[in-house]
């Protein structure tokens, strides 16, 4: 009975680690009605953003503290998460980015080519710095949202703009 106790006590201290161990960058693309604007924004774990940079050669990397090492995040970003429309890419302008509890957030948007449009995304962020690196990518919003799943060497995938 003690070993089942022990037990039960290692994972209950493994669990936290295990949970802190997830590797999930979320961005969301939708279709802005009044503004017709296509807007994304990606919301990714400080830690995970600044082990990115030290990949990149930035030995100390600062995103709370220091615009460039943030505003080098966001060039990463640019690079690894691209959409196109008609086998044309859409570029979305920076509108900027901001802390929120233990995540970068980043804004972006674009003019959108309208709901219904057939858009083909493709989401690498972080798959070059973790092996288990998931992004998801939710296009749309309130209750007609499509999720497409990116791991590392994943290909374009498509979805409709709703």
């Amino acid at each position: 009975m003690r070993w089942l106790l022990a037990l039960c006590a290692a994972l209950l201290v493994a669990l936290p680690a295990a949970a802190h161990q997830q590797k999930t960058a979320i961005s969301i693309l939708s279709h802005n009605e009044r503004t017709g604007l296509l807007e994304v924004v990606h919301r990714v774990p400080l830690h995970d953003a600044e082990h990115a940079l030290k990949r990149r050669g930035i030995a100390a990397p600062d995103i709370i503290g220091d615009i460039p090492d943030r505003r080098a995040f966001v060039r990463y970003i640019a690079e690894r998460f691209n959409v196109t429309h008609e086998g044309e890419p859409i570029a979305f302008t920076l509108l900027g980015s901001e802390i929120d509890g233990g995540s970068l957030v980043i804004y972006e948007e674009a003019p959108s080519p309208g709901p219904g449009a057939r858009l083909a995304v493709r989401s690498l962020i972080l798959t070059d710095v973790w092996a288990r690196q998931e992004n998801r990518v939710n296009i749309g919003s309130g209750t007609e949202v499509e999720t497409l799943i990116f791991r590392a060497g994943d290909p374009a995938k498509d979805a409709t703009l709703r």
